[in-house]
């Protein structure tokens, strides 16, 4: 029996979404004490990709990850959004190429905020989880709404500018605790995740222009 309410129907996944495996087993206490100095090749072909300058000190190679990963440097922006405006079309090709890109860059993310042990490759998932619903630009995405999304979104830049401080204090706890107990804090790697979660939807909206859907002010799925 019912009480005669229905429940209200589940609001449907957000079109741009990421998971990242959590490490079961124990984790590589070498390679995460030398993990700033590892990634630093990994960056480097990811600034060359990007477009960027490379960053060969590995304090700064840490912002030149965050930079890649909040603001997909080298996607397919100003192409895209003329076609949305003039064509109302959204070439698959340069989807396909700014999907990958930000894969890549969250790849490389995960890696060096600790999440992972693996070496990010270029092109296989590996452990990170990220897909992007493509979008019918026809009848999905308005065609002047591109020109000021990037406008709507400074409460999220915002917002991500103080979750990115918490971050890296939440980073070099997870480096202590890797150090001696040898795993990574479940509450503060969903955490981390949740973060990079939200960026990608700050990306999707206002840079990617795959929807039109306004992002959540959330951590979780």
């Amino acid at each position: 029996m019912t009480d005669g309410h229905a429940n209200p129907p589940a609001a449907p996944a957000y079109p741009a979404r990421l998971e990242i495996d959590y490490p079961e087993g124990g984790r590589n206490r070498l390679t995460s004490v030398f993990r700033l100095i590892l990634a630093i090749p990994i960056v480097v072909l990811s600034a060359l990709v990007t477009r960027g300058v490379a960053q060969l000190d590995p304090v700064d190679a840490g912002a030149e990850v965050w930079s890649a990963m909040v603001l997909a440097g080298g996607m397919v922006f100003l192409p895209v959004l003329l076609m949305v405006l003039f064509r109302r079309k959204y070439p698959r090709w340069w989807f396909d190429w700014n999907l990958e890109l930000v894969r890549f860059t969250n790849r490389i993310a995960a890696y060096f905020f600790l999440l992972r042990d693996e070496y990010p490759s270029t092109d296989d998932e590996q452990a990170v989880h990220l897909d992007i619903d493509y979008p019918d630009a026809a009848h999905d995405l308005n065609r002047w709404l591109p020109l000021i999304k990037w406008l709507l979104a400074i409460p999220h830049y915002l917002v991500l500018i103080l979750l990115s401080v918490f971050l890296l204090v939440v980073t070099v706890i997870a480096w202590f605790a890797i150090l001696f107990i040898g795993r990574y804090p479940r509450g503060l790697f969903d955490f981390v995740v949740g973060v990079f979660r939200w960026s990608l939807r700050v990306q999707a909206y206002a840079f990617l222009l795959t929807t039109d859907r306004y992002p959540p002010f959330r951590l979780d799925p």
